[in-house]
């Protein structure tokens, strides 16, 4: 729970900072990016399937 935490805080100090310094925020569009994230996950899971079955 802590690096949530964590995680989320740095997020929004590095997004006030950007805002600040007027440079386009250093994230992909929110619903393309968190399907590349669900994609990576998926993918890691069948990697670990296949290798159980292997």
């Amino acid at each position: 729970m802590k690096e949530l935490i964590l995680s989320i805080v740095a997020g929004i100090i590095v997004g006030v900072l950007f805002k600040f310094l007027k440079l386009p925020l250093p994230a992909p569009p929110v619903l393309t990016g968190v399907l590349g994230i669900v994609g990576i996950y998926l993918g890691g899971f069948i990697g670990d399937w296949i290798r159980t079955l292997i």
